[in-house]
């Protein structure tokens, strides 16, 4: 291999996507990762049982369907196929009511319509003010901030009035956006359910446009998952990389990025080997981690470390992993057929649920985000059984337990079995006979999802907070929502960038292209 002209530091999708764009433009491109496989959240195994594959973190992947930039790198000539549940999102109630979101329009509104009448052509308009701005919507999302253009189409088409009305729209709360839709609690359920999916609780300002965004996104797509996996995801950003020239190295950790004369001009690994980059180097982690771990203080200014003092992650995670004997017995029938499936008794739950949080409490009653993964993909598990997930969360620092167990944060056997048994609960509630069919389990607290993939930070899987305090020009700091960072050469491509996180490319795609752009006078070799 000769003198590459990028490093890239992780293999995460958005490192890989990076790599994969400068190597279509002609760079050679080495990616080091530190793990002994790539991936960093995109991966799956049978750790759990061994006729049952469990995506180890992420799982359903609408940003991915949605994502140009994903699209583009025709990634089904590697051999990745998606698969889709017969639905996309159920919220099932005690008293047998469920909101569904369908990839088929009709069957949602026939859905709400069961919460109230008039909630059927209530959905229908904002369905139909999607397919006018939606495209837009998600340029403005995929492409670096500001997004000149496709923010210039979007007020063309809209007009600066309904311009302005649909900004206040998108910065409506979740809540405050139900009630002014909505009559019923089903539409509702399903804007504020898919908005703390994304880490915004009810009376969060963006809520409300991010969880219409997510609903129309998975009614236009779906939350499709790859065929066998998680893993195939990166198994074919991967294959395509090699393809066309670039190199992978794995259990290499990088400890340092070099910087001479105010440039970036290679990365150093644990083993004290420098590997050089004649180009770029770019940092597939988040920011705090690049800026505290890898790259010397004296290159960066007092304000940037206050900066980064103020950076906030999102909330911690605990994910379980099962593996059941048979479908989950929902007595609600709709939620049979959903591939995700959110657990909480309503609105007003939600917001106890995200108060708890705020105040640094374990919350007793966990808000859980449910995936059946053989339901989305037969292939996940053998015939008539089911690979299943659910997911909630817990704050980064605990004050203290909402419920009686004393949940501290140590994250040792008892503590986390105390926290699933909240979330195996709130299923049974809903599903009577679930824990008789499970065959085995895996619980990951915080502690070890960040063993496991040391970008999530304290467990938190968006790599900071997706509220509007840090995002758009404040990510992951004050005026750097761009790729570009204060040492020349060095570019972050991780999901604390815009437009955050979710599995879509876009941080990946910004970086390699602001990479492209600049002039750079290759590294001379000493």
């Amino acid at each position: 291999m000769g003198e590459p002209d990028a490093v890239v530091v992780g293999s995460g999708p958005n490192g890989l996507v990076a790599a994969n764009l400068l190597a279509d433009a002609g760079w050679q491109a080495v990616v080091v990762e530190a793990r002994e496989a790539p991936g960093g959240a995109v991966r799956s195994d049978r750790g759990v049982h061994p006729d049952y594959v469990h995506d180890v973190f992420s799982a359903f992947y609408p940003l991915a369907a949605a994502s140009p930039v994903i699209r583009n790198l025709r990634l089904d000539r590697y051999g990745l196929r998606w698969s889709h549940a017969p639905a996309v999102v159920a919220h099932p109630l005690a008293d047998g009511r469920c909101p569904v979101l369908s990839r088929d329009p009709e069957r949602t509104t026939a859905s709400l319509a069961t919460f109230a009448a008039a909630d059927a052509a209530a959905w229908e308009r904002l369905h139909r003010l999607w397919r006018r701005v939606g495209d837009d919507l998600v340029a403005c999302l995929f492409t670096p901030f500001p997004p000149a253009r496709a923010g210039l189409r979007l007020v063309a088409r809209t007009g600066p009035e309904e311009g302005l009305r649909l900004l206040r729209t998108m910065l409506l709360p979740a809540r405050r956006f139900g009630e002014e839709h909505f009559a019923g609690d089903g539409g509702r359920l399903l804007i504020a359910g898919n908005a703390l999916h994304a880490d915004l609780a009810p009376e969060s300002a963006l809520g409300g446009g991010m969880g219409w965004l997510m609903c129309m996104l998975g009614q236009e797509h779906g939350f499709p998952v790859p065929v066998g996996g998680a893993g195939r995801l990166t198994d074919a950003l991967v294959a395509r990389l090699r393809d066309r020239g670039g190199v992978l190295l794995c259990n290499r950790t990088v400890t340092r990025v070099v910087i001479r004369d105010g440039r970036a001009v290679g990365v150093r690994t644990d083993d004290g080997t420098e590997i050089p980059a004649r180009r770029a180097v770019l940092a597939d982690i988040p920011a705090p981690l690049l800026y505290e771990r890898l790259v010397d203080e004296q290159h960066l200014s007092a304000r940037l470390r206050a900066d980064l003092r103020r950076f906030q992650w999102d909330f911690a995670t605990v994910k379980v992993d099962w593996a059941l004997s048979g479908p989950i017995p929902w007595e609600c029938a709709d939620a049979r057929a959903a591939g995700t499936v959110h657990i909480a008794e309503g609105l007003d739950a939600l917001t106890r649920f995200a108060a708890q949080l705020a105040m640094e409490q374990v919350p007793d009653v966990p808000f859980t985000v449910l995936g059946q993964m053989t339901t989305a993909d037969p292939h996940r598990s053998p015939t008539g059984t089911e690979s299943a997930w659910g997911y909630t969360h817990v704050p980064q620092h605990i004050r203290r337990d909402a419920g009686d167990q004393d949940i501290t944060g140590r994250w040792d056997e008892r503590e986390k079995e105390a926290i699933a048994g909240r979330v195996e609960a709130g299923i049974e509630r809903l599903a009577p006979g679930f824990r008789a069919s499970i065959r085995a389990r895996r619980i990951l607290a915080p502690t070890d999802l960040e063993r496991l993939n040391p970008a999530l930070v304290g467990g938190a899987i968006n790599q900071g907070t997706t509220n509007l305090h840090q995002q758009l020009v404040f990510r992951p700091l004050p005026g750097t929502g761009r790729p570009r960072t204060p040492i020349r050469a060095l570019y972050l491509c991780s999901a604390t960038t815009h437009p955050g996180g979710g599995v879509h490319g876009a941080p990946g795609a910004n970086a390699a292209r602001a990479a492209l752009r600049t002039p750079h006078m290759p590294r001379r070799r000493h």
